[in-house]
C-alpha cells in the first residue's frame, strides 16, 4: 500500500517540478500522446487476443434453473438458453452489476461450526456510484476536445451542477467520485482478508484515481485554471499544431500526467475488465448443454483413443491397491503368476 501511494506522490511531484522546469511540451504533449498509442495499442492487443482464445464447451457461470422438463420453471436471465437471454444478462451485467447485486458476506458462527451468510450490497452500491460518476466526469471533459460543445453535453453539466452549490457550482459527481474511492480503499485497508490479499497494483489504481479528481477538483475550486487557454492547448495536442502553455498552472500538467499514467498501466492491469467482460464466456455462452452436446472442435478424429477399458487394464492393480471402484475384478494372485 505505501510502495503505491509513494509511486503515485512521485509522479506527481516529477510532473510539477518538469512544469516548473519549462518542460512543457514535453509533459503536456509529447506524454498524453504516448500514454494514448501505449493504451489503444494495449487494448486492442488483449481484447483480440481474448477473441482468438479457444472456448471449445459452453461454461457459463450460472445461479439459476436451466431449461429442463416442460412443468420446470427455468431462469432465463441466469441461465440464458438464448441469444435474447445472453444478451439480457450482459446488459444486467454491463449496466448494473448484478452479479455484484447477489454478493454475499459469509460468517462463522461462533457457537459452533455454522456458517451464516449476509447480503452485502455496500460494494455493490459504491461501485456502482464510482463507475458511474466516472462515465459522467469522462463525458464532461469532451467539452475540452469538441468546438463546438454539443448541445447533450451542456444538459449533462447543468444535471450534474444542479444542486447549484458554490461559485464555480459544485458538480455531484465529483463529490460521489472522491466518496466511492474512498470507501473502495478503506475496504481493503480495514478488512484484514482483504489487506491480507491484496497487492501493490491493487493499491496503485486506486490511489491514482483519487490524484486525478483531487487534482481536478483543485483545479476547478482552489488552484483554478483558465479553462479556455486549456482548451486551446488541448485541441493543439489533438490536431497536432502545438499552442502555447504560458500561464497554466502546474497542477494542470501533474492533472495531465497522472492520466497518462493511467492510460499507460490501464491495458496491464485489472482495469483491462472494462472490456474483458463482454469477451468472458462465463457471460457470453447460452446455458444449452443439456440441449447441445459441445465437442471439442479441433479433436483430432484420426487419433488413437485411449478407452476406460484399456486404461483399466493397464493400472488396474495400482487402481484395486488404492481401493477405487472397477468394472473388472483384478486376477487371484495364484492364478495370476500361473498364467
Amino acid at each position: 500500500m505505501i510502495l503505491s501511494l509513494v509511486a503515485v506522490l512521485l509522479i506527481g511531484a516529477v510532473a510539477w517540478a518538469g512544469a516548473a522546469a519549462g518542460h512543457l511540451t514535453l509533459l503536456g504533449m509529447a506524454l498524453p500522446l504516448f500514454a494514448a498509442a501505449v493504451f489503444i495499442c494495449g487494448f486492442v492487443r488483449r481484447v483480440v487476443g481474448w477473441a482468438k482464445s479457444p472456448v471449445p464447451f459452453a461454461i457459463p457461470t450460472t445461479g439459476g434453473q436451466e431449461k429442463s422438463l416442460s412443468w420446470i420453471r427455468p431462469n432465463r436471465l441466469d441461465t440464458p438458453m438464448s441469444t435474447a437471454g445472453v444478451v439480457g444478462r450482459m446488459l444486467l451485467e454491463v449496466l448494473l452489476f448484478r452479479s455484484l447485486f447477489r454478493n454475499t458476506r459469509a460468517t462463522v458462527s461462533a457457537e459452533g461450526p455454522q456458517a451464516t451468510y449476509f447480503s452485502a450490497k455496500w460494494l455493490w452500491l459504491f461501485a456502482l456510484l464510482f463507475h458511474y460518476s466516472f462515465l459522467v466526469i469522462f463525458m464532461r471533459h469532451f467539452r475540452f476536445f469538441i468546438e463546438p460543445v454539443p448541445v447533450c453535453l451542456t444538459w449533462l453539466e447543468t444535471l450534474d451542477g444542479l444542486m447549484q452549490v458554490g461559485l464555480p457550482r459544485l458538480f455531484m459527481t465529483d463529490v460521489v467520485i472522491v466518496v466511492a474511492l474512498a470507501f473502495l480503499l478503506a475496504r481493503r485497508l480495514l478488512s484484514g482478508k482483504l489487506r491480507y490479499l491484496s497487492l501493490p497494483n491493487d493499491y496503485f489504481p486506486l490511489f491514482l484515481l483519487l490524484g486525478i479528481a483531487g487534482t481536478g477538483i483543485c483545479m476547478r475550486y482552489f488552484d483554478k485554471v483558465d479553462v479556455a487557454q486549456a482548451k486551446v492547448f488541448i485541441m493543439g495536442v489533438l490536431t497536432f499544431t502545438p499552442q502555447s502553455a504560458e500561464g497554466l498552472s502546474p497542477i494542470f500538467f501533474v492533472h495531465v500526467a497522472l492520466v497518462s499514467t493511467l492510460l499507460i498501466c490501464f491495458p496491464f492491469s485489472k482495469l483491462m475488465h472494462m472490456g474483458g467482460i463482454f469477451l468472458s464466456p462465463t457471460r457470453n455462452m447460452r446455458c444449452n448443454t443439456r440441449e447441445v452436446r459441445h465437442v471439442n472442435p479441433w479433436n483430432n478424429p484420426n487419433a488413437p483413443y485411449h478407452t476406460y477399458a484399456e486404461y483399466e487394464d493397464d493400472f488396474r492393480d495400482a487402481m484395486a491397491e488404492a481401493g477405487l471402484p472397477l468394472e473388472k475384478e483384478p486376477a487371484p494372485a495364484g492364478k495370476a503368476s500361473a498364467e
